[in-house]
């Protein structure tokens, strides 16, 4: 694509995991995929396009409008051995199926002493940023962290969403993957590929941009504002190192640690309400293995504790690169 090698393509986030989940389709024949309007449309978001066409109705289901009857069905699917991956429309419309993954998925590996293997994925388009009404921009991965039994990842960018989609499916135990909607075909985080060569494992953390006067942590489509933020702060003389996360459940905090006894300081980004979240885990973790290293307290720049708003003032809810910076201003002034 684009003039480049096969084995280096310039991709969004979109295509990467459109191509990532064929790579795990063509890898393996027990990879089926089943959701609302997977099939023809290919996703309201046009991510599993021309899937259903390429590998058959067998293995590309068009469910019903039952987020239950979805991960119910993928649940026995899984016991059967097959490797099913969901696709939740918006991260508003899991909660039908939040008792089916709580009380099923999370648990039958556990339940069964680990007879029985649950080796699903759920597809979770959150945040928000598209100019969408509530129950279509929210992000409750904290919910889903809190569960035990469950793996949570996010990628933020193509490379990462290529491979990580394809891990997650290899993987045996479930997976919620919280997918960046705004960042599926930005042009501004389209980036090459590297298809022929993983960057890593699933669960581990990765710094980004080195720094040596702050920390900034985040996931998903926050870590975009993250990296425009300390390109802005390098013009005012500032460096501000930048981690993705990648993984909320486990929790990859060591390159954190590290960081922070180098910076002294941490500022947590996330479109999350902070209260109950994967930001105050971090701030707390942080203070208990970091602080006679810590020169300010450990501060958030998230979305706020209320419902999410109309689509005309979701960019004073969303923490953007000025309240990222305010932010970073408050924990540089301590």
């Amino acid at each position: 694509m684009d003039g480049t090698p096969d084995a280096m393509q310039k991709l969004t986030i979109g295509k990467a995991l459109n191509l990532g989940l064929r790579a795990a389709m063509e890898k393996d024949d027990k990879v089926i995929i089943l959701g609302e309007d997977v099939g023809k449309l290919g996703g309201v978001f046009r991510i599993t396009d021309g899937l259903q066409k390429d590998f058959g109705e067998q293995r590309v289901l068009d469910t019903p409008l039952a987020e239950s009857g979805i991960i119910g069905t993928a649940v026995g699917l899984a016991v059967r051995g097959f490797r099913p991956v969901c696709e939740i429309q918006f991260e508003g419309f899991i909660f039908p199926g939040f008792d089916q993954i709580s009380s099923q998925l999370a648990k039958l590996h556990y339940r069964s002493q680990g007879r029985i293997k649950v080796p699903v994925v759920v597809r979770v388009p959150f945040g928000g940023g598209i100019g969408a009404v509530e129950h279509h921009s929210e992000s409750p991965e904290s919910l889903f962290a809190h569960i035990a039994g469950l793996k949570v990842v996010s990628c933020s960018n193509p490379a990462d969403a290529y491979w990580m989609i394809q891990q997650a499916i290899a993987c045996d135990d479930p997976v919620l993957f919280f997918e960046p909607k705004r960042l599926y075909h930005n042009g501004q985080v389209k980036s090459e590929v590297d298809t022929a060569t993983p960057p890593g494992p699933l669960f581990a953390s990765r710094v980004l941009r080195q720094g040596t006067d702050a920390t900034l942590v985040s996931y998903g489509p926050s870590v975009k504002v993250c990296l425009d933020a300390a390109a802005a702060a390098e013009d005012e003389g500032r460096s501000l190192e930048v981690i993705d996360l990648r993984t909320l459940s486990p929790l990859d905090l060591g390159p954190v640690f590290e960081s922070v006894r180098r910076t002294g300081r941490l500022v947590v980004v996330s479109e999350a309400p902070s209260e109950s979240s994967i930001a105050s885990e971090i701030a707390a973790r942080v203070q208990q293995e970091c602080f006679y290293s810590l020169e300010s307290p450990v501060l958030r720049a998230t979305g706020f504790d209320t419902p999410y708003p109309p689509s005309k003032l979701e960019e004073h809810y969303l923490p953007d690169l000025d309240r990222v910076l305010h932010t970073v201003d408050r924990a540089m002034g301590w």
